[in-house]
């Protein structure tokens, strides 16, 4: 059985059946927030930009929120293959001093590997691809989640549970999208529920801060309050308004390649637990999504993804070990695409999108 799985939407299958899958139909990269849950892509992302996108000659718009917009600095770097595994050997490898943390501890290790994720020179490199754009995704907080108390924030996030429950449409009043974008970019961002989105440039004195805020999860990381070009504020984990996307961008055509570790993309962090609550049809319409098969996953040690909760169920040294195993094994996942896209079979196992659109 094929360890990935390729989905598109009407679109797009539309799209590949005229054009064939190339390089040349995208214009648009997703990455979804995640944390660990990213190693089973690190294979697909150690050839999509470092290989088969290489020689594009078109402007690609790369978007990520938490750990996708630390994959989105990664992959618009100079070297894409040794960002990513900095990022991946670094994140890796990440250990506390206690099973249960600080706040401050976990802050300052996520300093330390954005340092050697993304050095001056990868900044300079950022800003200067005229090819690869990056446009990393943040969450200024209103509500109570602003402040730096754990009650204050946990209060805050029942209330925009609450109130997302009700309709998304409410984290308006909670949460503005703040939208971080290399120079000479052209993005924008479609959201059916209309929360309100700002727009700044990636800078050499913001680019870190602006990576930190993407993954500062509330309560667990702590949150950013000063970024360069942006208002003072709160800012927090992309993932809180944008988990794994509920957007359609603009303004170019083109399609949107979307490497995912699930077949079926919850909009926000807040909708996890709603099961009625699903992406609009015209969000997905443009995407093909690469996921790893259930055969795939089922054959990595413990049967599953990696996620945040190893840290508490996992001593450290099986847990990187475990972690290190995983990344050597999506190397199947980059080989598999390689294969399938040079030979044109990729073109005949697309499938339509697995979940329900509304």
């Amino acid at each position: 059985m094929a360890p990935l799985e390729v989905y598109a939407g009407q679109q797009a299958r539309e799209t590949i059946m005229k054009n064939g899958f190339t390089p040349e139909i995208f214009h648009y990269f997703l990455g979804a927030s995640g944390g660990p849950k990213w190693f089973t892509l690190a294979g697909l992302d150690r050839v999509l930009f470092p290989e088969w996108f290489a020689g594009v000659t078109h402007q690609i718009q790369v978007i990520g929120s938490s750990a996708g917009a630390f994959r989105t600095i990664c992959a618009v770097q100079d070297d894409p293959l040794a960002a990513i595994n900095r990022l991946a050997e670094s994140y890796s490898t990440t250990t506390y001093s206690s099973d249960k943390p600080t706040p401050r501890e976990i802050t300052q290790k996520a300093e330390d590997l954005l340092k050697v994720m993304v050095d001056d020179a990868g900044k300079q490199q950022v800003l200067a691809n005229s090819r690869f754009k990056a446009h990393l995704i943040v969450a200024q907080c209103l509500g109570a989640t602003r402040y730096e108390s754990k009650f204050r924030q946990l209060s805050g996030l029942a209330m925009s549970a609450a109130a997302n429950t009700l309709s998304r449409k409410n984290l308006a009043r909670l949460y503005t999208r703040y939208v971080f974008s290399s120079p000479d970019a052209n993005l924008v961002i479609n959201d059916p529920y209309n929360l309100p989105t700002q727009y700044h440039s990636l800078t050499h004195g913001n680019i870190h801060n602006a990576l930190l805020a993407s993954g500062s999860i509330p309560v667990v990381i702590e949150g950013v309050t000063d970024i360069e070009g942006a208002p003072q504020g709160m800012y927090r984990d992309g993932g809180i308004i944008d988990y794994h996307f509920d957007l359609s961008f603009g303004p170019q055509e083109g399609l949107v390649l979307y490497p995912h570790f699930y077949n079926k993309p919850i909009p926000g962090w807040f909708d996890k637990g709603l099961k009625g609550r699903v992406p609009h049809r015209t969000s997905y319409d443009n995407v093909v999504m690469l996921v790893p098969s259930a055969s795939f996953v089922a054959n990595l040690p413990y049967g599953k993804i990696p996620d945040r909760k190893d840290f508490e169920v996992l001593d450290a040294n099986t847990r990187i070990k475990y972690w290190q195993t995983v990344l050597k094994e999506t190397d199947r996942l980059g080989e598999y695409f390689m294969r399938a896209v040079s030979d044109d079979s990729l073109v005949d196992q697309i499938k339509p999108l697995p979940f329900r659109q509304i």
